[in-house]
């Protein structure tokens, strides 16, 4: 193809035109994305609380950790050395995310458990 043959291709005003169902194609669906209804909005007002004691739980375990002194007697606190030694042994296995995950399953459901009364 020679450069004259490509300008006279190129100047050539051609006129397009959609093929006959396109339009209405193209128009059924706006129509019918306009006639959608809203997408639900996330209920903020019910996560708000949860993620404030969230929060609040991360701010105080910080506290605890960094003071000398538990709020909680040593007998009470038995438990938790065990879950922390059974943490540091699994993280040491390559497993600590597992375990973690694990227990904040057992956890949320033992409270749900005794929320409900079963427990």
């Amino acid at each position: 193809m020679k450069p004259d043959d490509l300008d006279r291709v190129l100047l050539r005003e051609v006129e397009i035109t959609p093929s006959s169902g396109f339009v209405r194609s193209v128009m059924a669906a706006v129509r019918s994305e306009a006639a959608a209804p809203p997408p639900i909005p996330f209920p903020w007002k019910r996560a708000l609380p949860g993620l404030a004691v969230c929060v609040f739980a991360i701010v105080w375990a910080f506290q605890e950790s960094a003071s000398s002194t538990s709020v909680f007697p040593p007998a009470q606190m038995q438990w938790a050395d065990g879950i922390l030694r059974v943490l540091s042994d699994a993280q040491a296995a390559g497993a600590g995310w597992a375990l973690v995950g694990l227990l904040l399953t057992v956890a949320g459901l033992k409270l749900t458990w005794e929320l409900k009364g079963r427990g």
